[in-house]
């Protein structure tokens, strides 16, 4: 009897360890909210969702909420940027493509402006003032690049 005890509750453990481990692959469920009302002028602490035709506002485990464009590619800030100014230039960008604006916006969200790329001239957007990157290895919903050669992914 104490052997089929022993038994029965390693099957339950097994189970629990295989159930949690399920559960933690899980691939992280990424959405959209709407804008809130309010706005906090500490970007670092403000917890305001974003959701327009130029930035959204994403959700991954390791990383909690983020600023994407439409499509769920992920967006970052690079370091040696300064507010209004791109430094992410030629070999850079190869690794993180500047957000380009792609056609002629007259009217711009809350927090979202463009700046004057110094390289090629195009308008790349901005969070906040910050320049706004992808990381090329990435695809809509996965975050790879938060923390690498300088670029943090953009926070709402």
């Amino acid at each position: 009897m104490d052997k089929r005890v022993f038994g029965i509750g390693a099957l339950v453990i097994i189970a629990i360890i295989v159930i949690v481990a399920i559960v933690m692959n899980q691939k992280p469920s990424n959405y959209s909210t709407p804008s809130s009302a309010s706005t906090s002028s500490k970007p670092s602490s403000t917890s305001t969702r974003v959701n327009n035709s130029v930035v959204v506002t994403r959700s991954d485990y390791t990383v909690g909420s983020y600023l994407a464009d439409p499509s769920g590619n992920p967006l970052y800030t690079y370091d040696a940027d300064t507010q209004g100014v791109s430094k992410c230039t030629g070999a850079c960008l190869s690794a993180w493509s500047a957000y380009q604006e792609k056609s002629s916006t007259t009217t711009l969200p809350t927090d979202i402006s463009t700046i004057q790329r110094s390289d090629n001239g195009q308008a790349q957007y901005t969070y906040r003032g910050m320049p706004l990157y992808f990381f090329t290895s990435d695809n809509p919903g996965q975050v790879t690049g938060n923390g690498m050669s300088g670029f943090s992914i953009a926070k709402p």
